[in-house]
């Protein structure tokens, strides 16, 4: 499975984005996803295998529980590829970067000492 076919899935990401924190076992990751996807505790466990058969996240036995980890190398996989497209968002950025600064000059050079007093 790709990288992005991995990532393209909302509920896959909201569990990387728990386990970004650390380890976290796999009843406390189920029960956060439940609550917030509305999905069953199979549905979770087979989005958890994904991850793992993919690479993206490790488990390990601790006593009767799973514990489940991020891992990097599939993630700097991906951001390696899309640093090839950074100069289509940079420009962009930068560009959005230069309006905001230039209505924030707007905001002060409009605004007299009396409207700072009641901001």
């Amino acid at each position: 499975m790709h990288a992005f076919d991995v990532l393209g899935d909302p509920v896959r990401r909201r569990i990387l984005e728990l386990l970004v924190s650390g380890e976290q076992p796999a009843g406390a990751i189920s029960e956060v996803v439940r609550a917030e996807f509305g999905i069953s505790p199979p549905a979770v466990s087979q989005h958890l295998r994904v991850l793992r058969e993919s690479g993206f996240a490790s488990s390990r036995p601790d006593g009767t529980r799973r514990l489940y980890a991020v891992e990097a190398a599939p993630l700097r996989e991906a951001h390696r590829w899309l640093e090839g497209f950074r100069p289509f968002w940079e420009q962009r950025l930068d560009a959005l970067a230069t309006e905001l600064a230039r209505g924030k000059r707007a905001r002060r050079s409009t605004s007299g000492p009396d409207d700072e007093e009641n901001t």
